[in-house]
């Protein structure tokens, strides 16, 4: 039997280097798209103190009561390896002034998170977001930017059967008021809710309109909307989110639930899932916090951002094919004497941006032929003895069969002026 140790903790995997190439495509896609878009990458810890995540996500909130890994260092502080980034790079934004630097900050990041957390398919105890925080605009327009953001990522690794679900929160005092509707309206309805739900009640009852529970959802049909409780303000400023998404041909679908369960969340909410993830099927959400900031010690700074997880972009893409990375040249080397050549050529091919490989094992021809079929390569390079002493190689074509000699010397300015 396999030792304990020599195993993966439960709700962890490795990233083995077959998949590792799809997870290096979908990062590749998530720089471009950033960088289009005009934003910059942070990176903070793996933990934090734990209070980080107590005043800004909230006590009340799943991930602070039940999922954080949490303990207490030999110098008696009390740290948490990272469950979510808002309150991280939050952090980060007041600690270095980055708003006394510039009016405008857009951030973004790819990171590791961990919850303790039930693990299921696609949702592991240490897992990966990436995500941005764009802070000091108050206006529609970044909100707009911001989703549209998001999308462009999506469309771009090529997720099908997306869905964008937008609604308003309003501001604090609304939310406020939304509650104590919200209470009223379940009050009579108490003993028929759940455990979890009868819990979330008092201190964040918006949390019980997440719920899966068939004969909950049913109740809450007849709920109070949160739109009826919104200022004439926060109405406008929702009303232009969507003439601006509309404007951009960005298709979305008013969701009056969505209320996001964080403490901090304000005014636009938003959450993007797909049809290939079954009833699971949110892969992201984000929306406002414009009081976050303040909350955790900064000036008063608007803020939002949404976040999403990789594992679960990926699970939606199924077998697509994301390699982007075969390799376009094998060099097949037959005998001692040729060692010298292929080793030079094959650097000669990598220093010309062209994916090399050939065979270390020093096998057979046939053996290093299957092993070019199957790393993906285009084209194999055949050198031995005789072409060798020719001065000629043999390139073949692995899609068509094609074969010519072509002079040793001549090789990397011969691949280069090809269509790999």
């Amino acid at each position: 039997m396999t030792e304990e140790f020599i195993r993966s903790i439960k709700g962890t995997q490795d990233i083995l280097p077959s998949q590792s190439h799809r997870w290096q495509v979908l990062e590749a896609v998530i720089h471009n798209t950033m960088d289009t878009y005009g934003y910059s990458e942070i990176r903070t810890p793996a933990f934090e103190r734990t209070e980080l995540f107590s005043r800004g996500v909230g006590e009340e909130t799943d991930i602070v009561s039940k999922e954080m890994y949490s303990w207490t260092d030999q110098g008696g502080e009390n740290l948490t390896l990272k469950p979510e980034l808002t309150a991280p790079v939050v952090r980060s934004f007041i600690q270095h002034n980055l708003g006394g630097q510039s009016p405008i900050n857009k951030l973004y990041y790819i990171d590791a998170l961990f919850r303790r957390e039930r693990p299921q398919k696609g949702r592991y105890r240490q897992f990966h977001q990436f995500g941005i925080e764009t802070f000091g605009s108050e206006h529609p327009e970044i909100d707009a930017e911001v989703i549209a953001l998001a999308m462009s990522v999506f469309n771009d690794i090529g997720l099908t059967g997306l869905n964008l679900k937008l609604n308003s929160i309003g501001s604090p005092e609304c939310r406020d008021n939304y509650r104590n509707a919200l209470r009223d309206f379940l009050k009579p309805h108490f003993n028929d809710l759940s455990e979890t739900s009868q819990k979330r009640f008092e201190n964040n009852p918006m949390r019980i309109l997440d719920t899966k529970i068939p004969h909950e959802i049913e109740i809450l049909k007849e709920a109070p909307n949160i739109s009826d409780s919104l200022t004439a303000e926060d109405k406008a400023h929702f009303e232009e989110v969507c003439s601006l998404l509309d404007a951009m041909g960005t298709q979305y679908l008013i969701e009056s639930n969505l209320v996001r369960g964080l403490d901090y969340y304000t005014r636009t909410t938003f959450e993007i899932t797909s049809t290939e993830l079954g009833a699971q099927d949110a892969i992201c959400g984000g929306g406002r916090y414009d009081g976050l900031v303040e909350r955790l010690g900064g000036k008063p700074t608007p803020g939002i951002g949404f976040a999403a997880g990789m594992e679960r972009i990926l699970l939606a893409l199924g077998d697509d094919d994301l390699s982007g990375k075969t390799t376009q040249v094998y060099i097949v080397g037959l005998g001692d004497r040729v060692r010298p050549t292929v080793a030079k050529l094959a650097e000669d091919l990598r220093q010309n941006n062209v994916r090399t490989d050939f065979d270390p094992l020093r096998r057979s021809m046939k053996a290093q032929m299957r092993e070019a079929n199957k790393c993906g390569a285009t084209i194999a390079i055949i050198i031995g003895d005789k072409e060798l002493e020719s001065g000629q190689a043999e390139i073949k074509d692995l899609k068509t069969g094609d074969q010519e000699p072509v002079k040793i010397k001549a090789l990397v300015d011969h691949i280069n002026s090809l269509t790999l």
